[in-house]
């Protein structure tokens, strides 16, 4: 179905999601825990949209990259680092840095991705029997 004028439209794309228990994963395919990080991809720009669209254009494009920092130790992730990538040579060093700082208050500000990891959240596990 074509958008309406005006909206846009996200692209996220990964091998259709299969559980299953085992230690080696093949390229392409995401381990439970490299999905922790697959929720910044989509969260980042969507929360920045309005800011890089009145800054680029409404019909900018970017690429987000998301790695991650594990502590071994404690098997968990320290940090998440996430890159936009998009066409910014029509601004200024000075636009650059105005651009950077307004996509951090808006994705501080409605980025609900960074809100769940900054304070944390609660997990539940429901084993059911499928006749249930």
């Amino acid at each position: 179905m074509p958008s309406a004028p005006g909206t846009r439209q996200y692209l996220g794309s990964q091998r259709p999601w299969r559980a299953g228990a085992r230690r080696a994963w093949d390229p392409g395919e995401f381990s439970p825990a490299n999905s922790s990080s697959s929720p910044w991809a989509p969260a980042t720009p969507l929360s920045a949209d309005h800011r890089l669209a009145k800054a680029l254009g409404d019909d900018f494009e970017a690429n987000v990259i998301v790695a991650t920092l594990k502590n071994e130790e404690e098997e968990r992730y320290t940090d998440f680092d996430v890159q936009v990538i998009a066409d910014l040579a029509a601004l200024s060093p000075e636009q650059r840095d105005i651009l950077t700082g307004r996509v951090e208050a808006a994705i501080e500000r409605a980025c609900t991705v960074g809100h769940t990891i900054e304070k944390g959240a609660g997990v539940r596990l429901h084993l059911l029997d499928d006749q249930d």
